[in-house]
C-alpha cells in the first residue's frame, strides 16, 4: 500500500494487553496503515470502545486494557499526544455535542481560528462535504445544537476531514445517526483516511477491509476477508438500500403498505 508521506504517522502499531480475566490477549501486535479501514465488532460490553480509546490517548500500558499504542514503530512523541491541533487522530461518537449556542458557521470559524487557519472557503467545504453524508441537508445558519444525529455526526466527520485533517478517524457506532455510510467509506479511502469503526452493523462491517472481533474485553480474533463475503456484501448492500429508501418514506409521512413494498 502507498503511504502518505505528509502524514506523521506511516503506521499505528497495537501491542496486546490483558483480557478482562487478566490473561494475555490473543494476538501479537495489530499494524495499521493510511487508508485501512477496520471495523471493530463483538456483543455489547466485549470492549470494542475501551479497543478505540486507547488509541485515541496513546495508550502506554496506562489504561484498563494494559495495550500500547506506537506510531511509526515508537512511542509518540508528546505533541502528537498532548497538542490538539497536531493529535493525528479525530474520534466521533454518538454523544459527541456542542454546548454553546452557535450556528454552523461560527462553530466552524472558531476551530479554524483554533487551528490558526485562515481559509474561510474551507467552511464551505466542509458544509458541502457533510451534506454528502446525511439526507437532511444542514446549511451555515443552522445552529449546531439544533441539528439531528446525522447531521450532527456528518458535519463532524467532514470537520475532521477538512479541518483537523487527521490522518486516522475513529467512528464509534454513527451509524446509528442514519448517515450514508457507504458515502462515508468511500470518501475517506478516496482520501487516503485510517478509518476505524466500532459497530453493530453488518454492512459496515462487511464494507471494511479486516474486522477485529471482541470478547471479555479483549481481541478474539482479527479477520481479513480478502473478497470472500462480495456475494454477501451485494445481498446486505441492496438490504440496506431499502431500509434507506423506507426510511426516507416514512420521514415524508408515507404509509406504508405491503402490497407496495412488494412491488417495490
Amino acid at each position: 500500500m502507498t503511504l502518505n508521506t505528509l502524514s506523521p504517522v506511516q503506521t499505528l502499531t497495537i501491542l496486546p494487553g490483558t483480557t478482562c480475566t487478566g490473561d494475555p490477549e490473543n494476538f501479537t501486535e495489530i499494524t495499521i496503515h493510511p487508508g485501512d479501514t477496520i471495523s471493530v465488532v463483538g456483543p455489547t460490553g466485549s470492549g470494542k470502545t475501551a479497543f478505540i480509546n486507547d488509541i485515541e490517548v496513546f495508550a502506554q500500558g496506562d489504561t484498563i486494557t494494559r495495550r500500547k499504542i506506537l506510531v511509526n514503530g515508537s512511542e509518540p512523541a508528546e505533541d502528537l499526544v498532548r497538542d490538539p491541533s497536531k493529535k493525528p487522530i479525530a474520534m466521533i461518537t454518538q454523544n459527541n455535542k456542542c454546548l454553546a449556542d452557535l450556528t454552523v458557521e461560527e462553530f466552524l470559524a472558531m476551530h479554524l481560528r483554533s487551528r490558526k487557519m485562515e481559509d474561510k472557503g474551507i467552511i464551505t467545504s466542509v458544509i458541502d462535504l457533510a451534506n454528502q453524508f446525511t439526507g437532511e441537508k444542514i446549511t451555515e445558519r443552522m445552529h449546531v445544537s439544533s441539528l439531528s444525529g446525522g447531521q450532527t455526526r456528518s458535519l463532524f466527520i467532514a470537520d475532521a476531514v477538512n479541518i483537523s485533517n487527521t490522518p486516522i478517524i475513529l467512528l464509534d457506532e454513527v451509524e446509528n445517526a442514519g448517515i450514508f455510510k457507504d458515502r462515508v467509506i468511500k470518501i475517506l479511502r478516496e482520501k487516503h483516511k485510517t478509518i476505524i469503526f466500532v459497530t453493530h452493523d453488518p454492512y459496515v462491517a462487511l464494507l471494511t477491509e479486516k474486522r477485529i472481533v471482541m470478547k471479555c474485553g479483549a481481541v478474539e480474533k482479527i479477520l481479513t476477508p480478502a473478497g470472500a463475503e462480495h456475494a454477501t456484501l451485494t445481498k446486505i448492500a441492496k438490504m440496506d438500500s431499502d431500509i434507506m429508501k423506507l426510511r426516507e418514506r416514512i420521514r415524508s409521512g408515507e404509509l406504508l403498505t405491503v402490497s407496495r413494498e412488494i412491488e417495490a
